[in-house]
């Protein structure tokens, strides 16, 4: 992870089918580097159902787009080749790359198998609705288009925890698959919603295997060494047993050192479960900011009604800054997703401004923000507003931050600079009418004139011979002040 540094979210839900995009992420590495990203995450690069899949249906993690399995070579977004090409050429430009990990389930099995379940009930998953008997469920995986390279691994029924469908009746249930030291993981090692929420999708993978979690961690370190990628981004961690998870992350960082990057999605604006997360795992890894992005959705549509000074209440950029990795939106958030909380396009700018210009967390980029949602209601980017914010973040977003949260409409901060970067700069939020914030931002600055380099404001403050200045915002707007440029510094009287 870089000091003040920028992830993309290198893809958005829409993405089209044509097996180009990891020519796109190579052909734009010079760009990103230029606008201050310093790290991208990728889509799921593994084979998954099909080319339509996004790759969150998971079929092998050994087939990066090398094999023709489920009627394809390439996935979605391209070839190994290809995946590897545009690894090595962000690594050119110095910027890291981190892979959406998926490790969850498995879907397209290649076989069925039949073996005894139990059904439980869709919402308390602890809760048997039925006698033991037995399905005829897809969890044979043999990969005949690998044909062993890698891995000669196969996956069958007693991999797994659970499965959705009985091929025999094309019934659909969650079914718990019943065994010797078969069951749900430990409630405790778990998210609690549903009762048990083990199981999410497809078959369930089981992380009480000792073959499973061998296995794993042998792909994990096959994985990293193959395409040198600098981190992952592990996908519905509150699914997945968190004592396997530490193990994983263990074994990574006895392997590759501490430099590896991890971050988990545990999709829970409950601030309790993040920080109950974090400790299980020593706080050795980061997790998603789900709170302030709740937040900051309420805010765009509370208007002047959201409290501003309450945006940080209970979110881990606020209790635990150094484990926050915060955004705005991503794939999951956007219009028509199951967790779909996108925020309303006149904040979105504000959004930005505040995980951007903040001293602590590790902000986010999203693709559809920058780049536009597909799909059949196409959202249109705010790039211009965005390449203003990141230009700012690269050149003047340095040194200690000192927060003016005094008005519920109205919020500030001023950022003081570094040695390196010392100009620093000022920021003002309004959800409401026009106001201002009187800040201070250093003696030394006395006589300089500052400019809204967002140009909401066309004024301009004079800083006063105290070292403050009257820093103005627009209604429902940000503004971002910094010096101007080839003025004559004033002594101080």
């Amino acid at each position: 992870m870089f000091k003040n540094g920028v992830m993309m979210q290198y893809f958005e839900w829409h993405l089209e089918d044509d097996g180009n995009h990891w020519k796109r992420l190579k052909d734009d590495a010079k760009h990103l580097r230029e606008i201050g990203v310093t790290s991208v995450w990728i889509p799921p690069c593994f084979k998954g159902t099909g080319t339509q899949d996004n790759g969150y249906g998971i079929y092998d993690l050994y087939d990066l787009g090398e094999f023709d399995q489920k009627g394809t070579v390439r996935t979605k977004y391209g070839t190994k080749e290809e995946l590897i090409e545009a690894i090595d050429e962000l690594h050119k430009y110095e910027i890291q790359v981190y892979a959406d990990v998926v490790l969850n389930h498995k879907a397209g099995a290649d076989k069925t198998e039949r073996f005894k379940v139990i059904e439980v009930d869709p919402d308390d998953r602890n809760q048997p609705i039925s006698d033991p008997y037995e399905i005829e469920g897809w969890t044979e995986f043999t990969f005949p288009g690998r044909k062993g390279k890698y891995s000669d691994f196969q996956w069958h029924w007693h991999h797994f925890s659970g499965t959705d469908y009985n091929q025999e009746n094309e019934k659909k249930a969650i079914y718990r698959i019943e065994g010797q030291n078969k069951g749900w993981a430990d409630n405790a090692t778990v998210d609690d919603e549903y009762g048990n929420y083990d199981y999410l999708m497809y078959a369930d993978i089981d992380y009480s295997h000792p073959d499973v979690i061998e296995e794993i961690k042998k792909w994990a370190n096959w994985f990293i060494e193959e395409t040198g990628i600098d981190g992952f981004r592990l996908d519905a961690v509150k699914h997945i047993n968190e004592k396997f998870i530490y193990e994983l992350r263990e074994s990574i960082e006895a392997n590759f050192g501490k430099q590896f990057f991890i971050v988990g999605e545990y999709w829970d604006q409950d601030y309790a479960s993040l920080n109950s997360y974090l400790d299980s795992q020593d706080y050795k890894l980061d997790l998603f900011d789900v709170g302030l992005h709740h937040q900051l959705e309420q805010a765009s549509k509370q208007g002047n009604g959201f409290d501003l000074r309450q945006l940080f209440d209970r979110t881990l950029i606020k209790e635990h800054p150094m484990h926050a990795v915060t955004f705005v939106d991503n794939h999951d958030s956007q219009p028509d997703q199951s967790l779909e909380s996108f925020l309303e396009p006149w904040f979105k700018p504000i959004a930005y401004g505040i995980i951007l210009l903040m001293e602590q967390g590790y902000p986010v980029l999203f693709y559809g923000d920058y780049y536009g949602i597909k799909g059949d209601d196409p959202i249109e980017p705010q790039r211009e507003v965005i390449d203003k914010l990141l230009y700012l973040k690269k050149n003047f977003a340095y040194g200690v931050q000192t927060d003016y949260f005094d008005h519920e409409n109205c919020i500030g901060w001023t950022r003081s600079g570094n040695e390196e970067h010392p100009k620093g700069c000022a920021v003002v939020i309004s959800n409401s009418e026009a106001g201002y914030k009187d800040m201070f931002v250093g003696k030394e600055k006395s006589g300089l004139v500052y400019e809204d380099y967002l140009g909401n404001c066309t004024e301009t403050v004079t800083i006063d011979e105290a070292g403050n200045g009257h820093f103005i915002v627009e209604a429902g707007s940000l503004s971002v002040w910094i010096e101007r440029e080839e003025q004559t510094v004033k002594s101080a009287v």
